[in-house]
């Protein structure tokens, strides 16, 4: 149980890192976004290559920090029964989620993603706007780390589940528990 316990902080640890670092990337959007507009409108000026940037920080920070967001139990969740339920009953859903719905998926992401990054690296990939930037390629990696990060966030997530019916949630710090609800207070 103490390796359950361990996995699900190691991943978690590292989701909370990586999601810290890239949230960061929303401040670069903000001011390149800010710069691009102070240019056009202001200068009569526009870089191509800056337009690029500020999406492509975009899609970089969305895609590493899903498994963060995951972590938090940040996503959309329709949880009329979901919140109210008891801690075994959540745990049993989160089996059920992840084993039915979110490994298959992240498995299908993997699976048609690979040859998509493969192809994109072989060709070393570059914008398809004219004056656009290079390294198109790398941006595209970032399909499989969003694929990779949420998979493990699965398997910290049935860990979890597991301690919790196991009666060993205790294992866990308290950041790494579910949150306390209504039907248990």
């Amino acid at each position: 149980m103490r390796s359950l316990a361990f996995t699900v902080q190691a991943i978690g640890g590292l989701n909370r890192l990586i999601g810290n670092i890239f949230s960061w990337l929303s401040v670069g959007v903000v001011v390149v976004c800010f710069s691009v507009v102070v240019m056009r409108y202001g200068f009569g000026r526009t870089a191509l290559w800056m337009q690029d940037l500020y999406v492509w920080m975009s899609g970089a920070m969305f895609t590493a920090v899903a498994g963060f967001a995951l972590f938090r139990n940040d996503h959309v969740r329709v949880d009329i029964f979901y919140r109210p339920a008891s801690l075994r009953w959540k745990a049993i859903a989160d089996i059920i989620g992840v084993l039915f719905f979110l490994f298959p998926f992240m498995s299908v992401v993997i699976v048609w993603g690979i040859p998509y990054v493969q192809r994109s690296w072989r060709f070393m990939e570059a914008s398809p706007n004219p004056g656009g930037m290079p390294g198109y390629f790398i941006l595209k990696s970032f399909i499989l780390l969003f694929a990779v990060l949420i998979t493990l966030q699965g398997i910290a997530w049935l860990c979890r589940a597991i301690l919790v019916l196991r009666d060993k949630q205790d294992l866990l710090p308290e950041l790494y528990r579910y949150p306390s609800t209504e039907a248990e207070e």
